[in-house]
Protein backbone atom coordinates (compact mmCIF):
# COMPACT_ATOMS: atom_id res chain seq x y z
CA UNK A 1 0.00 0.00 0.00
CA UNK A 2 2.80 2.33 1.20
CA UNK A 3 4.73 1.69 -2.22
CA UNK A 4 1.67 2.59 -4.48
CA UNK A 5 1.01 5.70 -2.81
CA UNK A 6 4.49 6.80 -3.39
CA UNK A 7 4.73 5.83 -6.93
CA UNK A 8 1.44 7.43 -7.72
CA UNK A 9 2.85 10.70 -6.10
CA UNK A 10 6.01 10.49 -8.24
CA UNK A 11 3.67 10.22 -11.29
CA UNK A 12 1.67 13.35 -10.41
CA UNK A 13 3.52 15.51 -9.10
CA UNK A 14 4.04 17.52 -12.15
CA UNK A 15 -0.24 17.52 -11.83
CA UNK A 16 -1.96 20.87 -10.18
CA UNK A 17 -5.21 21.54 -10.64
CA UNK A 18 -7.17 24.85 -12.09
CA UNK A 19 -6.37 26.79 -14.91
CA UNK A 20 -2.39 27.65 -15.92
CA UNK A 21 -2.02 31.31 -16.11
CA UNK A 22 -2.04 33.02 -19.52
CA UNK A 23 -0.96 37.12 -19.92
CA UNK A 24 -3.83 38.51 -21.06
CA UNK A 25 -3.76 39.53 -25.26
CA UNK A 26 -3.54 43.50 -25.03
CA UNK A 27 -5.61 45.55 -27.52
CA UNK A 28 -3.69 48.35 -28.13
CA UNK A 29 -3.63 50.91 -31.19
CA UNK A 30 -0.75 50.98 -33.09
CA UNK A 31 0.27 54.28 -32.71
CA UNK A 32 -1.20 57.26 -31.24
CA UNK A 33 -4.25 59.08 -32.70
CA UNK A 34 -3.08 62.48 -30.84
CA UNK A 35 0.52 62.45 -32.12
CA UNK A 36 0.47 64.20 -35.52
CA UNK A 37 3.81 65.18 -37.00
CA UNK A 38 5.74 66.68 -34.75
CA UNK A 39 6.94 70.54 -35.43
CA UNK A 40 9.92 71.60 -33.44
CA UNK A 41 9.81 71.60 -29.68
CA UNK A 42 6.55 69.42 -29.54
CA UNK A 43 6.50 65.66 -28.61
CA UNK A 44 7.98 62.88 -31.02
CA UNK A 45 7.24 59.45 -31.62
CA UNK A 46 10.95 57.88 -30.60
CA UNK A 47 10.87 54.32 -29.70
CA UNK A 48 11.02 55.11 -26.48
CA UNK A 49 13.56 52.11 -25.78
CA UNK A 50 16.33 54.37 -27.48
CA UNK A 51 16.16 56.88 -24.56
CA UNK A 52 16.60 56.75 -21.05
CA UNK A 53 13.81 58.12 -19.22
CA UNK A 54 14.71 57.04 -15.56
CA UNK A 55 15.87 60.10 -14.62
CA UNK A 56 13.86 61.97 -16.84
CA UNK A 57 13.57 65.57 -14.39
CA UNK A 58 17.37 66.05 -15.81
CA UNK A 59 16.09 66.82 -18.87
CA UNK A 60 14.15 70.03 -17.62
CA UNK A 61 18.13 71.32 -17.13
CA UNK A 62 17.36 72.75 -13.33
CA UNK A 63 20.01 71.55 -10.47
CA UNK A 64 17.53 71.98 -7.96
CA UNK A 65 15.11 70.08 -9.07
CA UNK A 66 17.77 67.44 -9.59
CA UNK A 67 18.33 67.50 -6.11
CA UNK A 68 14.80 67.42 -5.12
CA UNK A 69 14.17 64.70 -6.66
CA UNK A 70 16.71 62.65 -5.49
CA UNK A 71 15.86 63.74 -1.78
CA UNK A 72 12.38 62.65 -2.23
CA UNK A 73 13.34 59.77 -3.50
CA UNK A 74 15.29 59.13 -0.30
CA UNK A 75 13.28 60.15 2.03
CA UNK A 76 9.62 59.87 1.20
CA UNK A 77 7.24 58.41 3.49
CA UNK A 78 5.31 57.09 0.48
CA UNK A 79 8.30 55.17 -1.02
CA UNK A 80 9.04 53.77 2.43
CA UNK A 81 5.78 52.20 3.01
CA UNK A 82 5.77 50.73 -0.54
CA UNK A 83 9.21 49.11 0.37
CA UNK A 84 8.13 47.72 3.52
CA UNK A 85 5.08 45.91 1.39
CA UNK A 86 7.55 44.84 -0.79
CA UNK A 87 9.05 43.03 2.14
CA UNK A 88 6.02 41.27 3.48
CA UNK A 89 5.69 39.72 0.02
CA UNK A 90 8.82 38.20 0.00
CA UNK A 91 8.02 37.10 3.78
CA UNK A 92 5.26 35.40 2.60
CA UNK A 93 6.19 33.79 -0.48
CA UNK A 94 9.06 32.31 1.82
CA UNK A 95 6.24 31.18 3.74
CA UNK A 96 4.32 29.45 0.82
CA UNK A 97 7.02 27.85 -0.07
CA UNK A 98 7.60 26.33 3.50
CA UNK A 99 4.75 24.01 2.63
CA UNK A 100 6.30 22.65 -0.07
CA UNK A 101 9.29 21.38 2.46
CA UNK A 102 9.58 18.47 4.81
CA UNK A 103 8.70 19.51 8.31
CA UNK A 104 10.72 18.14 11.02
CA UNK A 105 10.73 18.80 15.14
CA UNK A 106 11.84 18.11 18.38
CA UNK A 107 10.58 17.73 21.95
CA UNK A 108 10.95 16.46 25.15
CA UNK A 109 8.79 15.92 28.10
CA UNK A 110 9.36 14.42 31.18
CA UNK A 111 5.98 13.50 33.56
CA UNK A 112 5.33 11.88 37.00
CA UNK A 113 2.43 10.45 37.71
CA UNK A 114 -0.16 8.11 39.85
CA UNK A 115 -2.74 6.29 38.31
CA UNK A 116 -6.53 6.39 39.88
CA UNK A 117 -7.56 3.80 41.82
CA UNK A 118 -10.67 2.64 39.95
CA UNK A 119 -8.92 2.88 36.60
CA UNK A 120 -8.43 0.15 34.52
CA UNK A 121 -5.28 -0.69 35.06
CA UNK A 122 -4.78 -1.43 38.61
CA UNK A 123 -3.29 0.67 40.80
CA UNK A 124 -0.03 -1.28 42.21
CA UNK A 125 0.79 1.90 45.04
CA UNK A 126 3.29 3.75 42.99
CA UNK A 127 4.05 6.55 41.73
CA UNK A 128 5.89 6.40 38.67
CA UNK A 129 8.46 8.56 36.48
CA UNK A 130 8.44 9.35 32.51
CA UNK A 131 10.90 10.16 30.32
CA UNK A 132 10.03 11.15 26.27
CA UNK A 133 12.38 12.55 23.57
CA UNK A 134 12.64 12.52 20.28
CA UNK A 135 12.53 13.49 16.63
CA UNK A 136 9.35 13.85 14.44
CA UNK A 137 9.07 14.39 10.41
CA UNK A 138 6.12 14.98 8.23
CA UNK A 139 5.85 15.67 4.62
CA UNK A 140 2.90 16.64 2.64
CA UNK A 141 3.50 15.31 -1.09
CA UNK A 142 1.73 18.15 -3.36
CA UNK A 143 0.14 15.37 -5.22
CA UNK A 144 -2.74 18.14 -6.55
CA UNK A 145 -0.69 20.87 -6.63
CA UNK A 146 -2.55 23.21 -3.92
CA UNK A 147 0.60 24.23 -2.67
CA UNK A 148 2.15 24.86 -5.83
CA UNK A 149 -0.41 26.78 -6.66
CA UNK A 150 -0.21 28.82 -3.69
CA UNK A 151 3.48 29.82 -3.90
CA UNK A 152 2.80 31.12 -7.73
CA UNK A 153 0.17 32.78 -6.26
CA UNK A 154 2.38 34.64 -3.64
CA UNK A 155 5.37 34.90 -6.05
CA UNK A 156 3.47 37.34 -8.52
CA UNK A 157 2.23 38.63 -5.40
CA UNK A 158 5.82 39.64 -4.23
CA UNK A 159 6.09 40.99 -8.29
CA UNK A 160 2.79 42.96 -7.97
CA UNK A 161 4.49 44.81 -5.16
CA UNK A 162 7.85 45.31 -6.46
CA UNK A 163 5.48 47.08 -9.30
CA UNK A 164 3.77 49.04 -6.68
CA UNK A 165 6.77 50.21 -5.11
CA UNK A 166 7.75 51.17 -8.59
CA UNK A 167 4.79 53.09 -9.46
CA UNK A 168 4.97 55.13 -6.54
CA UNK A 169 8.03 56.07 -7.60
CA UNK A 170 6.89 57.23 -10.68
CA UNK A 171 3.87 59.34 -9.36
CA UNK A 172 6.21 60.91 -6.27
CA UNK A 173 8.85 62.49 -8.74
CA UNK A 174 5.89 63.51 -11.44
CA UNK A 175 4.04 64.67 -8.04
CA UNK A 176 7.39 66.90 -6.92
CA UNK A 177 8.13 67.95 -10.12
CA UNK A 178 4.42 69.78 -10.46
CA UNK A 179 5.05 71.21 -7.24
CA UNK A 180 8.27 72.24 -8.15
CA UNK A 181 6.73 74.24 -11.27
CA UNK A 182 3.71 75.36 -9.31
CA UNK A 183 6.12 76.99 -6.82
CA UNK A 184 8.34 78.70 -9.87
CA UNK A 185 5.34 79.90 -11.53
CA UNK A 186 4.02 81.25 -8.50
CA UNK A 187 7.20 83.24 -8.42
CA UNK A 188 7.59 84.32 -11.79
CA UNK A 189 3.58 85.51 -11.45
CA UNK A 190 4.83 87.22 -8.53
CA UNK A 191 7.63 89.36 -10.34
CA UNK A 192 5.12 90.27 -12.87
CA UNK A 193 2.62 91.65 -10.81
CA UNK A 194 5.46 93.36 -8.90
CA UNK A 195 6.80 95.15 -11.75
CA UNK A 196 3.58 96.12 -13.43
CA UNK A 197 2.84 97.48 -10.07
CA UNK A 198 5.65 99.92 -9.83
CA UNK A 199 4.86 100.97 -13.44
CA UNK A 200 0.91 101.44 -12.41
CA UNK A 201 1.83 103.52 -9.36
CA UNK A 202 4.13 105.77 -11.53
CA UNK A 203 1.59 106.19 -13.68
CA UNK A 204 -1.10 107.16 -10.84
CA UNK A 205 1.57 109.70 -9.53
CA UNK A 206 2.17 110.97 -13.05
CA UNK A 207 -1.55 111.30 -13.65
CA UNK A 208 -1.96 113.32 -9.73
CA UNK A 209 0.86 115.22 -10.66
CA UNK A 210 -1.38 115.99 -14.20
CA UNK A 211 -4.38 117.04 -12.06
CA UNK A 212 -2.52 119.75 -9.62
CA UNK A 213 -1.33 120.96 -12.90
CA UNK A 214 -4.85 121.09 -14.60
CA UNK A 215 -4.11 118.72 -17.08
CA UNK A 216 -6.03 115.36 -16.10
CA UNK A 217 -8.89 114.46 -14.34
CA UNK A 218 -10.20 113.21 -10.97
CA UNK A 219 -11.50 110.23 -13.10
CA UNK A 220 -8.35 109.64 -14.41
CA UNK A 221 -6.63 109.35 -11.33
CA UNK A 222 -9.41 107.73 -9.82
CA UNK A 223 -8.99 104.54 -12.41
CA UNK A 224 -4.86 104.74 -12.13
CA UNK A 225 -5.09 104.15 -8.29
CA UNK A 226 -8.16 101.90 -8.58
CA UNK A 227 -5.66 99.65 -11.19
CA UNK A 228 -3.32 99.85 -8.52
CA UNK A 229 -5.14 98.23 -5.89
CA UNK A 230 -6.10 95.40 -8.20
CA UNK A 231 -3.08 94.67 -9.38
CA UNK A 232 -2.01 94.62 -5.43
CA UNK A 233 -4.31 92.25 -4.34
CA UNK A 234 -3.31 89.56 -6.57
CA UNK A 235 -0.17 89.65 -4.73
CA UNK A 236 -1.00 88.02 -1.41
CA UNK A 237 -2.70 84.93 -3.71
CA UNK A 238 0.14 84.24 -5.51
CA UNK A 239 2.49 84.28 -2.27
CA UNK A 240 -0.38 82.08 -1.07
CA UNK A 241 0.44 79.42 -3.86
CA UNK A 242 4.18 79.81 -3.31
CA UNK A 243 4.20 78.89 -0.02
CA UNK A 244 1.66 75.99 -0.11
CA UNK A 245 3.79 74.98 -3.14
CA UNK A 246 6.79 74.59 -0.57
CA UNK A 247 5.06 73.27 1.77
CA UNK A 248 3.66 70.26 -0.68
CA UNK A 249 7.41 69.60 -1.59
CA UNK A 250 8.20 69.57 2.18
CA UNK A 251 5.69 66.51 2.35
CA UNK A 252 7.30 64.81 -0.53
CA UNK A 253 10.81 64.97 1.09
CA UNK A 254 9.15 63.33 4.18
CA UNK A 255 9.50 66.30 6.19
CA UNK A 256 7.06 69.11 8.29
CA UNK A 257 5.71 71.85 6.11
CA UNK A 258 7.65 74.78 6.13
CA UNK A 259 10.98 73.04 6.64
CA UNK A 260 12.39 73.38 3.40
CA UNK A 261 12.15 76.88 1.89
CA UNK A 262 13.33 78.06 -1.90
CA UNK A 263 15.16 80.40 -3.25
CA UNK A 264 14.06 82.19 -6.19
CA UNK A 265 14.36 80.72 -9.82
CA UNK A 266 12.54 80.34 -13.32
CA UNK A 267 10.09 78.10 -14.42
CA UNK A 268 11.94 74.99 -15.99
CA UNK A 269 12.11 74.64 -19.42
CA UNK A 270 10.51 71.10 -20.80
CA UNK A 271 13.07 69.51 -23.61
CA UNK A 272 12.47 70.12 -26.95
CA UNK A 273 11.22 66.55 -27.79
CA UNK A 274 9.98 63.88 -25.05
CA UNK A 275 10.26 60.37 -26.84
CA UNK A 276 6.95 58.58 -25.92
CA UNK A 277 7.80 55.59 -27.52
CA UNK A 278 4.72 53.00 -29.47
CA UNK A 279 1.28 52.37 -27.28
CA UNK A 280 2.63 48.87 -26.89
CA UNK A 281 5.84 50.08 -24.99
CA UNK A 282 3.32 51.07 -22.16
CA UNK A 283 2.75 47.16 -21.41
CA UNK A 284 6.65 47.03 -20.18
CA UNK A 285 7.08 50.61 -19.09
CA UNK A 286 4.21 51.54 -16.91
CA UNK A 287 4.55 50.04 -13.63
CA UNK A 288 0.84 50.28 -12.70
CA UNK A 289 0.15 47.85 -16.09
CA UNK A 290 2.40 45.60 -14.71
CA UNK A 291 1.05 45.27 -11.58
CA UNK A 292 -2.35 44.43 -13.15
CA UNK A 293 -1.13 41.70 -14.68
CA UNK A 294 0.97 40.17 -11.96
CA UNK A 295 -2.39 40.67 -9.79
CA UNK A 296 -4.21 38.87 -12.21
CA UNK A 297 -1.74 36.12 -12.53
CA UNK A 298 -2.25 36.13 -8.64
CA UNK A 299 -5.74 35.52 -8.89
CA UNK A 300 -5.46 32.71 -11.43
CA UNK A 301 -3.23 30.79 -9.06
CA UNK A 302 -5.81 31.49 -6.12
CA UNK A 303 -8.20 29.22 -8.36
CA UNK A 304 -6.13 26.61 -7.96
CA UNK A 305 -5.22 26.75 -4.77
CA UNK A 306 -9.37 26.51 -4.20
CA UNK A 307 -9.74 23.59 -6.68
CA UNK A 308 -7.23 21.36 -4.93
CA UNK A 309 -9.44 21.16 -1.23
CA UNK A 310 -11.60 18.86 -3.40
CA UNK A 311 -8.86 16.34 -3.69
CA UNK A 312 -7.22 14.13 -0.99
CA UNK A 313 -3.97 15.52 0.69
CA UNK A 314 -1.42 12.97 1.13
CA UNK A 315 1.45 12.58 4.05
CA UNK A 316 4.32 10.98 4.54
CA UNK A 317 5.32 11.13 8.12
CA UNK A 318 7.63 9.98 11.10
CA UNK A 319 9.01 9.64 14.42
CA UNK A 320 12.24 8.00 16.15
CA UNK A 321 12.55 8.82 19.80
CA UNK A 322 13.29 7.16 23.50
CA UNK A 323 10.83 6.46 26.37
CA UNK A 324 11.28 4.96 29.22
CA UNK A 325 10.18 5.19 32.85
CA UNK A 326 13.64 5.28 34.63
CA UNK A 327 16.15 7.93 33.59
CA UNK A 328 18.89 5.35 33.66
CA UNK A 329 17.07 3.51 30.96
CA UNK A 330 16.78 6.50 28.19
CA UNK A 331 19.40 5.83 26.43
CA UNK A 332 19.18 2.27 25.91
CA UNK A 333 18.30 0.58 23.11
CA UNK A 334 15.32 -0.95 24.99
CA UNK A 335 13.91 2.18 25.30
CA UNK A 336 14.02 3.18 21.50
CA UNK A 337 10.82 3.42 19.66
CA UNK A 338 10.09 4.54 15.68
CA UNK A 339 7.50 4.83 13.12
CA UNK A 340 6.79 5.74 9.72
CA UNK A 341 4.08 5.67 7.15
CA UNK A 342 1.93 7.46 5.03
CA UNK A 343 -1.57 9.29 5.60
CA UNK A 344 -4.45 10.02 3.77
CA UNK A 345 -6.60 12.88 4.40
CA UNK A 346 -10.04 13.87 2.44
CA UNK A 347 -12.84 15.96 3.11
CA UNK A 348 -15.79 14.59 1.66
CA UNK A 349 -18.32 16.79 2.95
CA UNK A 350 -17.84 20.66 3.63
CA UNK A 351 -21.76 21.85 3.00
CA UNK A 352 -20.55 23.55 -0.06
CA UNK A 353 -17.43 25.48 1.32
CA UNK A 354 -14.90 24.37 -0.87
CA UNK A 355 -16.70 25.09 -4.08
CA UNK A 356 -18.53 28.40 -2.85
CA UNK A 357 -15.00 29.31 -2.12
CA UNK A 358 -13.43 28.28 -5.75
CA UNK A 359 -16.51 30.47 -7.19
CA UNK A 360 -15.52 33.38 -5.24
CA UNK A 361 -11.68 32.87 -6.51
CA UNK A 362 -13.42 32.62 -9.72
CA UNK A 363 -14.73 36.12 -9.45
CA UNK A 364 -11.33 37.73 -7.85
CA UNK A 365 -9.59 36.13 -11.18
CA UNK A 366 -12.53 37.75 -13.58
CA UNK A 367 -12.59 41.09 -11.53
CA UNK A 368 -8.51 41.36 -12.00
CA UNK A 369 -8.69 40.83 -15.64
CA UNK A 370 -11.43 43.63 -15.82
CA UNK A 371 -8.70 45.62 -13.67
CA UNK A 372 -5.90 44.93 -16.14
CA UNK A 373 -8.39 45.81 -19.07
CA UNK A 374 -9.26 49.08 -17.40
CA UNK A 375 -6.19 50.15 -16.36
CA UNK A 376 -4.82 49.48 -20.05
CA UNK A 377 -7.67 52.11 -21.12
CA UNK A 378 -6.96 54.54 -18.96
CA UNK A 379 -3.08 54.59 -19.41
CA UNK A 380 -4.08 54.77 -23.61
CA UNK A 381 -6.25 57.50 -22.22
CA UNK A 382 -3.00 59.38 -19.94
CA UNK A 383 -0.89 59.33 -22.80
CA UNK A 384 -3.35 60.49 -25.74
CA UNK A 385 -4.68 63.30 -23.11
CA UNK A 386 -0.99 64.71 -22.46
CA UNK A 387 -0.09 64.20 -25.99
CA UNK A 388 -2.53 66.73 -26.85
CA UNK A 389 -2.39 69.07 -24.19
CA UNK A 390 1.70 69.39 -24.92
CA UNK A 391 1.34 69.82 -28.75
CA UNK A 392 -1.89 72.22 -28.03
CA UNK A 393 0.04 74.51 -24.79
CA UNK A 394 3.09 74.83 -26.95
CA UNK A 395 1.15 76.45 -29.57
CA UNK A 396 -0.48 78.55 -27.09
CA UNK A 397 2.57 79.85 -25.46
CA UNK A 398 3.85 80.87 -28.55
CA UNK A 399 0.83 82.75 -29.38
CA UNK A 400 0.84 84.47 -26.03
CA UNK A 401 4.49 85.16 -25.74
CA UNK A 402 3.91 87.19 -28.97
CA UNK A 403 1.30 89.00 -27.72
CA UNK A 404 2.88 90.11 -24.35
CA UNK A 405 5.47 91.57 -26.40
CA UNK A 406 2.84 93.80 -28.86
CA UNK A 407 1.05 94.71 -25.81
CA UNK A 408 4.21 96.22 -23.72
CA UNK A 409 4.31 97.98 -27.17
CA UNK A 410 0.95 99.24 -27.02
CA UNK A 411 1.85 100.34 -23.32
CA UNK A 412 4.90 102.69 -24.70
CA UNK A 413 2.97 104.24 -27.50
CA UNK A 414 -0.58 104.82 -25.05
CA UNK A 415 1.80 106.67 -22.72
CA UNK A 416 3.20 108.58 -25.64
CA UNK A 417 0.28 109.73 -27.06
CA UNK A 418 -1.21 110.50 -23.93
CA UNK A 419 1.52 112.98 -23.02
CA UNK A 420 1.40 114.68 -26.47
CA UNK A 421 -2.39 115.36 -25.64
CA UNK A 422 -3.37 112.38 -28.28
CA UNK A 423 -5.00 109.87 -26.79
CA UNK A 424 -7.52 109.74 -23.62
CA UNK A 425 -6.29 108.35 -20.43
CA UNK A 426 -8.02 105.32 -20.57
CA UNK A 427 -6.14 104.46 -23.55
CA UNK A 428 -2.86 103.99 -21.00
CA UNK A 429 -5.28 102.27 -18.36
CA UNK A 430 -6.45 99.57 -20.47
CA UNK A 431 -3.10 98.80 -22.27
CA UNK A 432 -1.52 98.37 -18.95
CA UNK A 433 -4.55 96.34 -17.48
CA UNK A 434 -4.00 94.39 -20.94
CA UNK A 435 0.32 93.84 -20.29
CA UNK A 436 -0.49 92.44 -17.01
CA UNK A 437 -3.01 90.18 -18.02
CA UNK A 438 -0.73 89.04 -21.18
CA UNK A 439 2.39 88.69 -18.80
CA UNK A 440 0.49 86.59 -16.45
CA UNK A 441 -1.45 84.51 -19.29
CA UNK A 442 2.28 83.55 -20.62
CA UNK A 443 4.20 82.26 -17.03
CA UNK A 444 0.62 80.32 -16.80
CA UNK A 445 1.49 79.19 -20.39
CA UNK A 446 5.22 78.30 -19.56
CA UNK A 447 4.08 76.58 -16.36
CA UNK A 448 1.62 74.45 -18.81
CA UNK A 449 3.82 73.10 -20.93
CA UNK A 450 6.12 72.11 -18.39
CA UNK A 451 3.27 70.70 -16.56
CA UNK A 452 2.47 69.00 -19.67
CA UNK A 453 5.85 67.20 -20.50
CA UNK A 454 5.89 66.15 -16.59
CA UNK A 455 2.33 64.64 -17.32
CA UNK A 456 3.73 62.84 -20.40
CA UNK A 457 6.60 61.38 -18.82
CA UNK A 458 4.35 60.16 -16.26
CA UNK A 459 1.95 58.90 -18.73
CA UNK A 460 4.86 56.46 -20.39
CA UNK A 461 5.85 55.08 -17.32
CA UNK A 462 9.45 57.01 -17.24
CA UNK A 463 10.92 57.40 -14.06
CA UNK A 464 11.40 53.83 -12.03
CA UNK A 465 13.89 52.06 -14.58
CA UNK A 466 17.46 51.38 -13.57
CA UNK A 467 20.25 53.34 -15.99
CA UNK A 468 21.33 51.24 -18.83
Amino acid sequence: MRTMIVVSAALLAGCAVGPDYEAPQARVPEAWSALEAPKPGQASAARAEHADLSRWWTSFGDPALVELAERALAGSLDLRVAASRVREARALRGVALGALLPEAGAGGAYRRARPSEEGVVPFDGQDFNSYQAGFDASWEIDVFGGNRRALEAATAELEASEEALRDVRVSLVAELARSYVELRTAQARGRIARLNLDAQRKTADFTRARLDAGQATELDVSRAEAQVYATASMIPLLETLERQSTHAISLLLGQAPGSWTAGEGTVPTAPAEIPVGLPTDLLRRRPDLRRAERELAAATARVGVATAELYPRFFLSGSFGSESVHASDFLTPASRAWSFGPSISWPLFQGGRIRANIEVQNARQEQAAIRFERTLLRALRDVEDALVAHSRDQLRRVELARAATLQRRSVELAQERYAQGLADFLVVLEAQRFLYAAEDAAAQAEQAVAADAIALYKAVGGGWESPR
